[in-house]
């Protein structure tokens, strides 16, 4: 009997326990770069970073790209493991090709060889929602969150906000725990007008704006004190010149080859009895970039295990452009001033990460944090499994939860 008794006071603790842990908001900025919180736009931001934890910056993964980066947040995974390795990738073996304009494939599991933190907590009783993410949309239903809104790029801002909070009023056994909530505004204007631009400082104050509306809608429900608000971004952003271009085909006339992805990063096939050949003159025309065959990519890099990556890589200096002869043109005609996807190593390429909630320390000031521990600090928030082949360790990252 007092063994009977004992176990339902497990029970119903353990029930409590599981129901008391607090909602947990996973923000993206996307393109939102470290010392963007300097300029003195974002009050909202400020009061998080006061009241919470405040890293230096968050480390992208190589390449430092949006579709990458924020699979690598929500997975654990380097892109070489978890498969999104650009945002554009050619499958050289089916000649299938995975691009942001292709819905279908952007859907495709097929691509993504990760699984999802929202696929880890639904599978252990958390109930999530999506409120955009890249790799959030996928057609199998049990790989997406209980809640997944589908990506709609003009979608009003107040709004994506106001549907969160509503989210939040439902019943207690349908209200997701982790909810994810993305916008673009200083990605898109970083690009079009240079991340230093008075365009971008427009699309700064808004995401914080919105940040401010998420949290006075907190407040008025009463859960800002139950609730964690992590904000981080993908990666940075740096300025870019028409008169940094690079087109690497001139170099190689003489040779049919296949571009894949342009830009800070251009990795080419071609014949396998022609690469080293190939390799040889572009070392010998190395200039404001580096190359590397794909066997010998420097291992912090984490960028050489993926079938889909080419055979050759190369990874031009910070601002400058790589490109070929069909793009050069187009790239000239739609010329932007910013751009990412460099040396994950160099600070203008590295993000945000500010957090603040019932997890985390008050007023903790930190260093650099790498975005592949994110998947595993979330699984102690949620305290539920993580996958054990994931790549983020949770003692990189734990110390900024509460002791």
């Amino acid at each position: 009997m007092k063994l009977i008794k004992l176990l339902f006071i497990l029970f119903i603790t353990f029930t409590f326990a599981q129901n008391e842990k607090p909602t947990t908001i996973l923000i993206s900025f996307d393109g939102f770069r470290w010392d963007f919180v300097d300029k003195e736009i974002t009050p909202n931001l400020q009061k998080i970073i006061d009241r919470g934890v405040h890293a230096k910056s968050l480390q992208p993964c190589f390449p430092s790209k949006t579709f990458p980066n924020h699979i690598s947040i929500a997975t654990g995974m380097y892109p070489e493991n978890h498969g999104i390795i650009f945002n554009d990738i050619q499958d050289k073996f089916s000649n299938k090709q995975y691009t942001l304009k292709k819905r279908d494939e952007v859907e495709n599991s097929r691509w993504y060889q990760g699984e999802f933190f929202w696929e880890t907590a639904e599978r252990q009783g958390v109930k999530c929602g999506s409120y955009f993410w890249p790799g959030s949309e996928l057609k199998l239903k049990y790989r997406r969150a209980t809640y997944a809104e589908k990506y709609e790029h003009k979608r009003d801002y107040t709004k994506r906000v106001n549907d969160v909070l509503k989210w939040l009023d439902l019943p207690d056994s349908l209200r997701p725990k982790f909810i994810t909530l993305y916008f673009d505004a200083t990605d898109t204007y970083g690009h079009k007008y240079g991340p230093d631009s008075p365009e971008n400082a427009k699309a700064i104050a808004l995401c914080d704006s919105m940040l401010g509306k998420l949290v006075n809608g907190l407040t008025e429900k009463q859960l800002i004190s139950k609730t964690n608000i992590v904000i981080v971004s993908d990666h940075g952003m740096t300025n870019i010149s028409k008169d940094r271009v690079i087109n690497i085909e001139e170099m190689l006339k003489d040779f049919k080859i296949e571009i894949n992805n342009t830009g800070p990063v251009l990795t080419i096939n071609a014949d396998h009895s022609k690469l080293n050949q190939i390799f040889s003159i572009l070392k010998k025309n190395e200039n404001h970039f580096n190359v590397y065959m794909k066997e010998n990519m420097p291992e912090h890099f984490h960028f050489s295990k993926h079938p889909f990556i080419y055979p050759i890589i190369l990874i031009a200096d910070m601002g400058w452009t790589l490109t070929g002869n069909k793009r050069l043109n187009k790239w000239m005609d739609n010329y932007t001033k910013g751009n990412h996807g460099f040396d994950n190593h160099h600070m203008d390429m590295h993000g945000i990460f500010i957090a603040a909630g019932p997890s985390f320390k008050k007023n903790y000031r930190c260093g650099t944090l790498k975005n592949i521990d994110i998947y595993p600090l979330l699984c102690e928030i949620f305290k539920i499994f993580p996958r054990q082949n994931i790549d983020g360790k949770l003692d990189h990252i734990k110390f900024i939860l509460k002791d």
